[in-house]
């Protein structure tokens, strides 16, 4: 049993904001309807920017990219992958995993017709996880990250915090 005189709020979560990756998509193809009744996709990571307090460089051209799964309730299921290179010239992989839906159904038609919609309409929430190498960047190895997402049309934006 937990103790009742240790106080809650110190077990609250604490996030610090790390680092956005600006990414510009590309090749969007469509498989519809799977075997599985939902829609699968594959949009490739053309080129992207990474800037912040802790970590800059960019997204490897081409190096991968989101293969999200449509669910019949319009919730998208990303699974994104794709290489990252500091500053530094140090290579990192990334695995994105995270959820999309919309707050009406005006609002995803207009995002499925790739025009801009206000942040504040739509959910998009991802959690990465990061393969650095060994040395200044293996932090990103070490802890637990939320990502916040903006769509923009072509492109994502996605502010990282690192949970303390």
């Amino acid at each position: 049993m937990s103790d009742p005189s240790v106080p809650l709020d110190q077990f609250f979560p604490k996030f610090e904001y790390a680092f956005t990756i600006s990414i510009d998509l590309a090749g969007l193809q469509w498989v519809t309807p799977t075997s599985m009744g939902a829609t699968r996709a594959a949009i490739y990571a053309a080129r992207g920017e990474i800037s912040g307090p802790k970590l800059n460089g960019k997204v490897i051209p081409m190096s991968g990219g989101d293969f999200p799964l449509q669910r019949p309730n319009g919730v998208i299921d990303f699974d994104a992958r794709y290489m990252l290179e500091a500053d530094d010239g140090a290579v990192i992989y990334m695995q994105n995993r995270g959820y999309r839906w919309a707050c009406s159904e005006e609002i995803a038609e207009r995002m499925s017709r790739n025009e801009d919609v206000d942040p504040s309409d739509y959910y998009m929430r991802v959690t990465p996880r990061f393969e650095p190498p060994a040395g200044p960047h293996e932090w990103l190895g070490k802890h637990v990250f939320v990502g916040v997402a903006e769509k923009v049309p072509n492109a994502n934006r996605i502010h990282y915090y690192v949970l303390l």
